[in-house]
């Protein structure tokens, strides 16, 4: 393997942060504003060292109080939140409701819930190179926020730029049709299509920590510059068909009455009757409008 030189990717992780519920630092919170009220009341009307004492006291309070309350945040249910401590990522925050840390650490949102995207519609060329129009719909979700918010550069332009890579590839490995019925299609089996663009998809968006719970294709279509020529096509497919399909029939059922009028000797025949008996039957049988019979009151002969 030649070495090119290109560093690797140095993979986030996401760890748990240590944060602290919301609510009772809001305690402490009123605890130190009531300490800090009940120091400046006190402070009324004295003088000397208690003076001093009292008013060092709410200086404290107001200052721990300041400092306290700039560390509140909410987070909402199906959302995180990542700290980092000037730039260095220190965790992460699942935990909904009001929360608070140091102040110094900044907090960086991240909606975790379920995404439903529908690409836009791509031409493809398909297995055996005829161009197709696709579309797909994806649910997508945030598994490691580490991940999706250091390792990409924008986590939903790149869920968005992976299923048009995505769905290019899968349309490039079947063919759109088989009138065979021989090969997994595009149009015929949609349920192995969609596990092959999930699998593809989850492979793709690992990187971004990133996860696939649902996808399909949304849109198939041959491209408007063959859909004309391709539908003819089909038409004369399903028609040699259903022409090989009735033929089959036709041959067992005049092998069938053959069989039978021998075995019960209804009438003997020859080889030329046989034939005439033969090709009446395939045109009763095969011919698309209805039959006339005529009675033979002679002889063959």
């Amino acid at each position: 393997m030649v070495d090119t030189g290109t560093p690797a990717l140095n993979r986030s992780r996401e760890t748990r942060a240590n944060t602290q519920s919301g609510y009772l630092m809001l305690l402490i919170w009123l605890v130190l504003l009531g300490v800090a009220i009940w120091a400046g009341a006190s402070n009324i009307g004295s003088d000397g060292a208690d003076w001093n004492w009292t008013w060092a006291l709410v200086v404290v309070s107001a200052v721990a109080g300041t400092i306290i309350l700039c560390g509140f945040y909410l987070i909402n249910p199906n959302e995180a939140a990542a700290i980092q401590l000037f730039g260095a990522y220190k965790g992460t925050d699942r935990e909904s409701g009001l929360r608070w840390v140091l102040p110094w650490l900044s907090r960086k949102k991240i909606a975790v819930r379920a995404n439903n995207v529908i690409s836009d519609k791509i031409k493809v060329n398909d297995l055996r190179g005829n161009p197709i129009e696709m579309a797909a719909q994806v649910v997508w979700r945030v598994t490691d926020t580490a991940q999706a918010l250091f390792d990409v550069d924008d986590y939903k332009e790149f869920v968005m730029a992976q299923m048009e890579a995505a769905v290019r590839s899968i349309g490039s490995r079947y063919p759109y049709d088989d009138i065979e019925h021989q090969e997994i299609t595009l149009r015929g089996n949609h349920d192995e299509v969609g596990v092959e663009l999930r699998k593809a998809l989850i492979e793709r968006l690992s990187v971004a920590g990133i996860t696939v719970d649902e996808c399909g294709l949304t849109h198939l279509a041959y491209a408007q510059e063959i859909a004309g020529a391709m539908l003819r096509r089909q038409q004369a497919e399903a028609v040699i068909a259903a022409r090989k399909k009735l033929v089959e029939g036709a041959v067992t059922m005049v092998e069938m009455a053959l069989t039978q009028l021998s075995e019960k000797n209804v009438v003997e025949l020859d080889d030329e009757r046989k034939a005439a008996m033969v090709s009446n039957l395939m045109v009763v049988l095969c011919g698309e409008r209805d039959t006339q019979p005529v009675v033979n009151a002679g002889s063959l002969y």
